[in-house]
């Protein structure tokens, strides 16, 4: 994960998300969440 990136789309999201969903910010996640929506866009 590069941080930079990580932590700048971790403060943009951050204050819309929910308390219930803050694990999806979590770094192994928000990876996960990106190479998904990568594969999707791709297809």
């Amino acid at each position: 994960v590069d941080p930079r990136a990580w932590l700048a789309d971790v403060l943009a999201r951050i204050a819309d998300l929910p308390a219930s969903r803050l694990h999806e910010l979590l770094p192994w996640n928000w990876r996960k969440a990106r190479e998904d929506a990568a594969a999707a866009e791709a297809a």
